[in-house]
This record gives C-alpha cells, structure tokens and sequence, in this order.
C-alpha cells in the first residue's frame, strides 16, 4: 500500500475535514483502473480514506472528501476504474456510480498511466467524458523522472487538450495542477472558523452480504454504494452524509468480515482493517446479522470486538420480511442465546429491501449516540453507587468489608466510570456487572457498554515508622517484664 502522509506536506496540501461541501468546487477523479486515482484522493485530502495497492478495479463505490490548497477548498470524489469493455456485473455497477459523481463535478481530472502508455480503454473513456460537457482535464499520472512534456506525448491524440504530468505517489506537480484547476474559485475561510458541524458517525458492520449497502441506500433513498447479491461487493469503507430526525449523520459502510480461515485475498484484508477502523472511529455501530442464517460464532466475535471498544450498539436483524411465526421466534431465541453479553442493546428486526423497521432503528441510533456523548454529573454518578450499595452491598473479603466510596466520569465514546474505594481489587465479576447495570438503568445510557475502572486508595501509614516517645519505651519495658515474671 502506498503511504500517504496524514499532515500537511511541504507543498501546501491539507485536510480540512470541517469545510461545509456544499458550497466548494467538485473535482472528480476518473480513469481506467489501477491508474492512480485512489492514491492522488489521499494525497489530496492527506488521509488514507481510499484502499491503494497494485490491483485492478479495487475501488468500486465513490469516496468523498475534502482538501485545501493555499486559501482554496475543494471536495474531491474517488470513483472506480471505468472498464467500458468489461462484462463483469459488478464493474458496470461501479461505472454507474462513476456517472453519478460525473453529474455532480465542476470540473474532471481524467488519469492515465504514463508507464502503460496510451490504451484502448482510454479512447474510450474519453469518447464517453467528450459528450458529458464537463471541463476536463488530462491528468498523466506515474511520471516521476520523466520529462513533463515527453511523459504526455502519447496522450495528445486524446483530444482533451494538454496533459498535466503528476505523480500522486511522490506528490510531484499535484499542488501546480490544483492551482489551476481551482484558478477561478473562490477563497475559503480556515477550519477554525468554521463551526463544528455536530456529525454523529455510525459505522454498520456485519458478515458479508447480509444487507449493508442496502440499508445505507434505503436511509438515503438512492443507491448511493454499490449492493449486490453476492459476498464482497463493499470493498472500502465509504462515509455518506445523512440527515434524519433532525440530526446529521456520517453513514460508514464497511466490507464484510469473514472467518479469518476464508479471508485469502490481500485485498480482504485490507478491507478488514478499514472495517476496523471504522468501527474505531464510530459512534455508534449498527450491527447488522441475517435472519435467514443462525447467528453464528462470527457474528458473536465481531459483535463482541465492538463492545470490547466500548462502541454503543444498535443490533439489526435483517431480511426480516417473509419469515412466518415460527421462524420469527426461532431468530429471537438464537440472538438471546448467541449473544447474551448484549442484553444491554436494543434489538431491532427490520427489512432494509422494504424499508419497515428502518425508522425506529435511527432513533434508537440517535439515543445510543447521545448516551455515549454525555457528560455525567459526579454528584449523580455518587447518589446511583450509594443507592447500588445499599440495595445490593459488595461481599466480605476475609472478614473485611469491601467500601466503595465515591464514583466520577473518566471519559466519554466509551463511557468510563472510575470508583473508588478499599480492596476494589476482590470485587468479584459479578458485582462489577451489577454495578454497570445499575448505572446504565439508572443513567438511561442506552446501547452502552460501560467501563468501569475501580482505584483502592494507598493507606497512608503503609511503610512508615512509628516513633514511640521515651515515656512509650518505658511502658514497652515494663509489659515485657511483668510478661517474663509471669511466665516464671
């Protein structure tokens, strides 16, 4: 994978992922696959959000994001490689999406491969860009230590006009070609100036084709990615804006995660990683698992890998719509036997196809985002410990009992409760439980899997001396005589 610096670079290049994309210049990214679109989109936004390797039509849905240059924002679109002559279903789904973001853009970068030369699936590609209207520009990418003008010479008979010589690896030319295209536009203000903009991020996660990409398409009511009926289809993790309920969303779509006996291709690994990823950066994550399969161990370990990131969870049963009772029944019963350590999290059966259960699935989204943001008060968090003590006292430790003295936030996305107390360290696991239960009701913290971290104060007489005075000494003296005496 190529590595793409995350800060700025000494060209001027930077993320500014707070700019509102609504009013800023669009410029798509376009070309056969394995030209280097994926990797001049994270030169350009200074992230890693693209998947970049040395393999034809890896990217197939469209990614957006934003970058600056000088005093100028833009948003830019990864799109897939456009094969016009390929049969495969899935590329001429990922070329669909390519149309789209075409329809959106102010202006197109079109990349060739300088190395590869001229090839006939450019010829057509740039028939197709021809008739689409947009200003477009030639973009000659892999043309490190080459001459500008001999690296574009075989791409004249394009007729798109004079190519522009980059390298999206090494940053070479990238600032001078943004620098025109964004000649006309207007001045951005900076990130800090503009106000945060409030996105709750929820990555949906879940084995391979059990309906992602069509729950994300039913929220936003297009087909925004790529879904198909066959296992990985999602390749990267693509983040969408959305709006619902009065709330602004960052939707993440993630590949699928298999059992790591199946995953064979480098390719699935990478996408495993993002899926990761994403699920480290979210608010929330909607589990997603299909009712026309039993939960299995997989579904236990990718659900219990988010609790353990301490993730609020949202559980989605999908493909609910023609199953009768008892098979209703029989889903119900296995995601309360697979997965009792999510007892916490609401459980919601929907159809994404259809769309029935999809609307009270995102409210309870927006309660468990909420639950995982708030700033719990001291005072509240000491009245819920005192009153789970004096319902429920914490067991006797050789002979001692164990105090549990007073309780207060130690972080939020996870939620982290500190108490503290004497030989917190003898709490058994099943009083811990009951303490983050209690909390949880009580605190109505929704789809959160409390952490609690338990402190034992230092005795502050632990290694210290006690200097008897010489009336002391005197007494010590006599007890031991008068003991002597008596044993005589």
């Amino acid at each position: 994978m190529t590595d793409v610096p995350s800060s700025p670079d000494e060209s001027g290049l930077s993320f500014q992922e707070v700019i509102p994309v609504s009013r800023l210049p669009c410029v798509v990214l376009v070309g056969r696959p394995n030209v280097g679109k994926s990797t001049l989109f994270n030169r350009l936004t200074g992230t890693r959000a693209a998947l970049v390797a040395d393999y034809a039509g890896l990217t197939r849905d469209r990614q957006y994001g934003t970058g600056r240059i000088d005093d100028k924002a833009f948003v830019v679109v990864d799109t897939g490689g456009l094969m016009p002559e390929s049969k495969d279903p899935l590329a001429a789904l990922a070329e669909g999406q390519a149309q789209l973001a075409l329809s959106e853009a102010d202006t197109v970068l079109f990349m060739v491969d300088s190395r590869a030369g001229r090839h006939p699936s450019d010829e057509a590609i740039a028939r197709q860009l021809r008739k689409s209207g947009k200003p477009i520009i030639m973009v000659v990418n892999k043309s490190e230590g080459q001459v500008p003008s001999v690296a574009g010479t075989d791409f004249f008979r394009l007729g798109l006009g004079d190519p522009w010589s980059i390298s999206a690896q090494q940053g070479d030319g990238v600032t001078r070609l943004m620098q025109h295209v964004l000649a006309d536009a207007p001045t951005s203000p900076e990130a800090a100036d503009l106000p945060e903009d409030g996105r709750i991020r929820v990555a949906i996660v879940g084995r391979p084709n059990v309906g992602k990409s069509t729950l994300i398409n039913r929220l936003l009511g297009e087909e925004r990615v790529l879904a198909a009926n066959m296992p990985g289809t999602t390749r990267d993790a693509i983040e969408v804006p959305f709006e619902s309920e009065g709330r602004v969303f960052t939707l993440i779509d993630t590949a699928g995660v298999r059992r790591r006996a199946r995953v064979s291709e480098t390719i699935e690994k990478f996408s495993i990683v993002k899926t990761l990823e994403a699920i480290e950066n979210a608010h929330v994550v909607i589990a997603v698992v299909d009712a026309h399969s039993d939960i299995g161990e997989q579904d236990a370990r990718l659900i219990g890998l988010i609790a353990q990131r301490g993730r609020a969870i949202v559980l989605a049963v999908n493909k609910w719509d023609g199953l009768d009772v008892d098979q209703r029944e029989q889903v119900r019963y296995q995601a309360e036997l697979k997965l009792p350590f999510l007892d916490y999290a609401p459980l919601h059966f929907i159809s994404a196809r259809h769309g029935s259960g999809v609307g009270v699935l995102m409210r309870d989204v927006i309660d468990a985002a909420d639950a995982t943001l708030r700033d719990l008060p001291t005072p509240a968090l000491n009245r819920e410990l005192e009153a789970a003590v004096a319902k429920h006292a914490p067991p006797a430790v050789v002979g001692r009992r164990i105090k549990l003295r007073y309780a207060h936030q130690g972080g939020r996305n996870p939620i982290r409760i500190i108490v503290h107390g004497n030989q917190t360290e003898r709490l058994p696991v099943s009083y811990k439980r009951y303490l983050a239960n209690h909390f949880r009701d009580a605190l109505a913290l929704k789809g959160v899997p409390l952490i609690l971290e338990f402190k034992t104060g230092d005795n502050p007489f632990k290694g210290k001396k006690n200097v008897l005075t010489g009336r002391q000494i005197k007494k010590k003296k006599r007890m031991i005589e008068r003991s002597k005496k008596s044993r005589r």
